[in-house]
């Protein structure tokens, strides 16, 4: 059993932790409470939740709470870097430089893979079972699941219709070790509409453990009135983690949609909190 994959057999002990917390996060549980619910003992829970989130049970919990969310929103109208590149195909230099954006060509658009070939499999990250797929210019997928793996399969397919899938999941789990262990810099090949591809592009700008609002990205963007066409073009992304659709919360400070899942989104943030 490899790293992530052991991180990942915790990963429902610790979204039915997170389940809890936000249920009773006003009484401020005692750590012996979740750790009962779970059905650990406490040092126990206490090891495998800092192992797998980064931060203790406690410092989670004051993390997620609304009060720290609102008070980490007074900044973010600064956190988005005006010297963005918003080109549709073009490169950024971005935070940390983490990542290389490439959007897909009008033409590989229209043509929806043709003569592309997508190596996909399925592994383990800190985040429970994840697929990851690539092309020869980048990653163009990583999403997670719970028990089956067919709809983001599908999604995939559906996005890239015209394409060669080929699954190796030896591949696959050698790129999440790089992305999630080694913190190697990937190339990101994604697919989307110009305004989706903004978007993306945008909330790339987020730096790790910050967060921001829909509508300071939609004012970012240059569309100020477009608030809810940006959170449906953050919940269209396709390339979790890597595009960090997680660090845009409401503009009341509740945490919002994720796709792959609220409480999976609190696990990030904590885990990039750490």
């Amino acid at each position: 059993m490899n790293k992530l994959e052991e991180k990942s057999k915790y990963y429902e002990d610790i979204k039915k932790a997170i389940e809890y917390f936000d249920k009773n996060y006003t009484y401020q549980p005692k750590l012996e409470d979740v750790s009962l619910h779970i059905g650990m003992s406490k040092h126990h829970f206490a090891r495998i939740f800092k192992e797998n989130v980064g931060v203790t049970p406690m410092q989670f919990l004051q993390a997620t709470t609304l009060a720290h969310a609102k008070e980490k929103l007074k900044s973010s109208t600064s956190i988005l870097d005006t010297s963005i590149d918003l080109g549709l195909s073009s490169s950024s230099r971005l935070h940390e430089l983490f990542v290389n954006f490439i959007g897909v060509t009008p033409n590989e658009y229209k043509k929806m893979g043709e003569n592309l070939n997508i190596i996909y499999g399925f592994g383990f990250s800190p985040f429970g079972k994840t697929m990851i797929a690539i092309t020869k210019k980048g990653i163009c997928s990583l999403e997670f699941y719970e028990e089956s793996y067919e709809e983001i399969l599908n999604r995939l397919k559906t996005n890239w219709n015209k394409a060669k899938f080929i699954r190796d999941d030896k591949n696959a789990q050698e790129l999440l070790d790089k992305i999630f262990i080694k913190k190697e810099k990937m190339n990101l090949f994604v697919k989307g509409t110009n305004f989706q591809i903004n978007v993306w592009k945008a909330i790339l700008n987020i730096k790790s453990g910050d967060i921001s609002t829909y509508s300071d990205v939609a004012e970012f963007i240059g569309k100020p009135k477009a608030v809810r066409a940006v959170a449906t073009a953050i919940g269209s992304n396709h390339i979790g983690f890597l595009i960090p659709c997680h660090r845009v919360i409401s503009k009341s400070a509740a945490i919002g949609g994720y796709r792959w899942g609220i409480d999976r989104k609190k696990v990030v943030l904590a885990y990039e909190e750490s």
